[in-house]
């Protein structure tokens, strides 16, 4: 999500109407299981498929062929948290059982739900995962869950997607509970090395086989401020370089993976400065830029705005894009916009859609749009908003048109 406190989402359309669909509040989503009764957890390790293909191709180019991006949110993310910074629990397990990608209101993911993304023109899946509640003493990956991860990251990759994994919350802005990589990195940077090099090991490892259809995300919405000067860039950087070292040297072919690389507070405005560095590799052009798209604020997630479109509004989405060309694209560094969503009625949140879209497509980039489950119904597995996706289709079928608002 994109704020810095990561408990707040993005807003969704319901219906004709925008609700505000935050990381806080999955009311619209009840915790129905009707579609998945027969999915369970994986218990023993699935079986890995034959070492896929990496084929010698830049991540600029890789990119290019990601069309429409779509996010499965409030699913592998879900972790107990406190969501409304209330200082208390909002979803939590029960004593004794774990956490599971139903906490916060999603039914259990299905392979038809990527039957239908797919038969809908989306070809790009960005996973979230968040690890912190399942972890053992040692620090080390419960088995059912990364067996949980695979099994849907094969759901996917099987139906020839392109597919990110990160780390999520454990970033997060609530420490108490349970996030980590903030705080300990701040304040002892070989603790906080020490677990974040231990799990990525372990999920590097686990997938090294899978072909370069798969992308390996440092982290989600993560920066220091408050650190004075340019230290809160500096460790973020550090972070990043260290992720792109420790995962060349698991091997296979995460030897030429290619990695998508955490924004400061994956913010353009912030990204974009100068004291924020991509880092060095052992293979040329194998990195992307990660950054979220939640502009104007008040219109993507508090919902006080009920329009957009208006000259302010497009200039300022393209001098966003025009900023990320000049200070990656036109220096041969590929960006993805991870999280993107919209609020006001369905017209409106189709125009702010398919425009970002296309300006993004046009430049090389793709787009993934946050779902936490209001914008495609996945009990139903009906889109909340009809046109949507015909729109997203048109914006990356590169052709050149001027995109408008419909009636």
């Amino acid at each position: 999500m994109s704020s810095k406190k990561y408990f707040m989402g993005a807003v969704g359309l319901i219906t004709a109407l925008s609700l505000l669909l935050t990381g806080c509040d999955t009311s619209s989503q009840p915790n129905e299981t009707t579609q998945a009764e027969s999915v369970v957890t994986t218990q023993g390790e699935p079986e890995k498929p034959a070492v896929g293909e990496m084929r010698d191709i830049t991540s600029t180019e890789l990119v290019k062929e990601m069309k429409i991006g779509w996010n499965l949110g409030d699913t592998l993310d879900v972790c107990q948290a406190d969501r409304n910074g209330d200082g208390k629990l909002d979803e939590h397990a029960e004593e004794g059982e774990e956490v599971d990608e139903t906490l916060w209101g999603n039914v259990m993911t299905t392979p038809e739900l990527f039957d239908k993304l797919k038969a809908d023109g989306i070809n790009a899946v960005r996973i979230p995962v968040t690890w912190r509640d399942h972890l053992n003493e040692d620090d080390s990956i419960k088995e059912s869950w990364l067996n949980r991860v695979q099994e849907i990251v094969d759901y996917a990759i099987e139906r020839d997607f392109y597919v990110i994994i990160n780390m999520h919350h454990d970033g997060g802005g609530d420490p108490k509970f349970g996030a980590w990589i903030i705080e300990t990195a701040k304040s002892d940077y070989d603790a906080f090395y020490a677990r974040y090099s231990k799990m990525w090991k372990q999920i590097a490892e686990r997938f090294k086989d899978y072909s370069d259809h798969l992308v390996f995300e440092s982290m989600n919405e993560v920066g220091f401020d408050g650190m004075g000067g340019d230290k809160g860039f500096e460790l973020l950087n550090r972070i990043n370089q260290d992720f792109v070292d420790l995962i060349r040297q698991t091997g296979g072919n995460n030897a030429k993976r290619h990695l998508l690389i955490a924004g400061y507070w994956t913010d353009v405005a912030e990204t974009c400065k100068s004291a924020y560095k991509m880092p060095t590799d052992t293979i040329e052009d194998h990195l992307i830029v990660s950054v979220h798209y939640y502009t104007p604020y008040e219109f993507c997630i508090v919902g006080s705005q009920k329009t957009w479109g208006s000259d302010s509004d497009l200039k300022l989405m393209e001098s966003k894009m025009n900023l990320m060309k000049s200070t990656f694209v036109d220096k041969g560094i590929p960006f993805i916009i991870g999280e993107y969503s919209g609020g006001g009625s369905a017209k409106e949140f189709i125009y702010f859609s398919e425009y970002l879209t296309k300006l993004c497509y046009d430049m090389g980039a793709c787009c993934f749009l946050w779902d936490n489950g209001g914008n495609l119904n996945r009990k139903t597995l009906e889109w909340r908003v009809p046109g949507l996706t015909d729109a997203l289709k048109k914006a990356t079928s590169g052709e050149d048109y001027t995109v408008t608002k419909g009636e």
